[in-house]
């Protein structure tokens, strides 16, 4: 049976070098007892052996510590977000509350979420999920300006 070197069927594979036979001993007239032919070691077996199962396992360690620096890179990223949030900043938060920073203390942000009648809620820093808009400083500041007028008056 000819069969090409790209597609060897199973049961070839799973043959001993002596051939189709299962059990049928040592072959009578020498008694070498099963020696190979070629008179060195035997042949390696199909697929290589225990070589796919190191190969496996050796893919399936890179995977995880790959997905484990890139969990790591997005918690930097996030920290690195919550850190920089300062007054005047336009937030969204987890529950899809936008509102405007109007103090950070610690842990805790107070948005400004309506203009009209001044609606401000207290909401944790780990509550914000993204910075949707920076105020510059100048801007920032001359709000602050304005706040201060108003307040004076």
């Amino acid at each position: 049976m000819s069969v090409s070197p790209q597609f060897v069927p199973l049961y070839l594979i799973a043959q001993d070098d002596e051939g189709p036979g299962l059990g049928a001993g040592p072959p009578a007239g020498d008694g070498t007892q099963g020696a190979p032919a070629g008179g060195g070691s035997p042949a390696p077996g199909g697929l290589g052996g225990g070589n796919i199962i190191w190969m496996l396992m050796l893919f399936f360690f890179v995977i995880i510590v790959w997905s484990m620096m890139g969990q790591r890179r997005e918690k930097k990223k996030r920290d690195a977000m919550l850190s920089a949030i300062r007054k005047h900043d336009e937030v969204q938060t987890i529950g899809g509350l936008i509102g405007s920073v109007v103090d950070v203390k610690g842990n805790t942000v107070i948005l400004k979420v309506d203009e009209a009648s001044n609606t401000r809620i207290r909401v944790a820093r780990s509550a914000i999920q993204q910075v949707l808009s920076e105020r510059q400083d100048a801007e920032a500041e001359k709000e602050q300006e304005k706040e201060k007028e108003a307040v004076s008056e």
